[in-house]
Formats: C-alpha cells, structure tokens, sequence
C-alpha cells in the first residue's frame, strides 16, 4: 500500500464522515482530512470515484461508504480491532452495522434538517468551519441552493421529520432493551457495532468529543434541544455518550493537518 498519508474527504456535519473518521483514529491510520462544503464537495469526490461522502483515497485504494472504510481500518491492524474474528460474533456486529446506517443514520439525518434547514445563518456558519476559504466564501450563494436540493433529496418536511423521529426512538428502545446487563452492544468489548450507533446518533446528543461539527446546544431551535436532552436521559443515550468520553476520547490520534 502506498506510504502516503490517505486523504479523507467530508463534509463538516456529517455523522457518517464521523463513523468513518473515529475508525480511522481508532486504527491510527493516518490521513489527511479535507473538508468541503456541501455541493462543493461533490467536486473533490469525484477524484476518488465518490459522489457522496465520506471518501477516503490512498494510491490505488478508493473507498466511498463509512462500512468499507470502518472494514479498512480493522483489517489494516489485522482485525479484532471493530470486527471480532469470531463469524458469529462478527455477523451480528455487521449486522448492526447496516441497521443503524438504514434505520438511524438516515432517519437522524432527516429530522436534524427539518430543525436546520430554516436555520440561514447557523448553517453558513456550520458549513463554514473546516473548509477552504474560497469556498466558505461561496456559501451566500450556495446555501439556497443547497437547502433546496437538501429538502428534496432527503424528503424533509415536518410529517417526514415527525415520522423519522419516531423511528430513531424506536432504535433507541432497541438499544436500550439490548443493553440490560451489557457494557457494549455484542459481546464484551467495543466494536463497529457501538461506534456506529454512537456516531450516528451524535446530532441528537451532542457529545463534547465528536469530531465532527455541530452547533452548540443552546443554538439550536428549542423544540430540537428539547428533544436532544430527553434522549441522552435514554439508557441508549448515555450509552453513546459514553462510548464517546470512554472510546472516543481517548485514541490520542490527531490527523495530519
């Protein structure tokens, strides 16, 4: 494999850019993170064959969905690092794996939007943070643009985002009901299966150490934050945020800038 560092493509709020990046730091594989803004991004993706991110590419290597690079990352370090070596133990942590990216992931996304998107200035400011300054400085333009194509690609209405939040609560009764008499969702250490749910579930309760970008709490309308503060009282909620202050933490593993 090539010896250069992997450029790893994002986007500042994305939790799947978050999955993906907290396998890497979890692996201390390094890379050198690039984040665009929305639209903009597409640009840079393309260089690695993507349309969406996350995108990480490393020589001849092109990986563009969070799983394959999570996959990258345990294989890299021989396994056994997010993925036990174990088949069964191992199918039901894919399993999971594939569960949040369809049932929450997605579903978090939508209703995070729905408070977002009427939100001009904090999404100009979000999209900002970490980007090139040339294109931070298109953002006027590119907000309109982008909260157009954003409420039409993920159909974000009200009743959609009413109907997604009954469904990431449903998730998180899974989770809660999974977790009596358990430190971690299979077996009995951390896997792809805990970092997953935790990443994806980070826009909805905002722990101090995720490393992607998110507004703080008492900038968000206040129906969101009052949402927020009900699910991290969850059994599932403060399972992720600690996973976050005990697995997140402390991988002492900073890109390279």
């Amino acid at each position: 494999m090539n010896d250069a560092p992997a450029i790893f493509i994002t986007i500042p709020l994305s939790h799947y850019c978050e999955k993906a990046r907290w396998g890497l730091d979890r692996a201390q594989l390094p890379y050198r993170e690039e984040a665009h803004v929305p639209l903009l991004s597409r640009l840079a993706t393309r260089r690695g064959e993507g349309g969406t991110v996350p995108v990480l590419v490393q020589g001849a290597l092109r990986l563009t969905d969070s799983s394959d690079i999570l996959v990258h990352a345990d294989s890299v370090r021989g396994g056994e690092l997010l993925y036990p070596k174990d088949p069964q133990l191992r199918n039901q942590v894919e399993d999971f794996v594939k569960h949040f990216d369809k049932d929450l992931g997605a579903h978090v996304r939508r209703w995070v939007y729905v408070h977002l998107l009427p939100e001009k200035a904090l999404l100009r400011d979000l999209w900002s943070r970490g980007a090139p300054p040339r294109e931070a400085a298109w953002l006027p333009l590119i907000v309109p643009v982008a909260r157009k194509l954003l409420r039409g690609a993920y159909k974000v209405t009200p009743e959609s985002g009413a109907r997604s939040l009954e469904r990431v609560h449903e998730v998180f009764d899974e989770v809660d009901a999974r977790l009596w008499g358990r430190r971690f969702l299979v077996g009995d250490r951390f896997t792809a299966a805990d970092l997953t749910f935790a990443a994806l579930a980070a826009p909805v309760l905002f722990p101090a150490q995720c490393g992607a970008v998110l507004p703080a709490l008492d900038d968000v309308p206040g129906a969101m934050r009052a949402e927020i503060l009900r699910l991290r009282e969850t059994r599932a909620g403060k399972f992720g945020l600690r996973l976050y202050q005990e697995e997140r933490a402390t991988t002492g593993f900073k890109p390279i800038p």
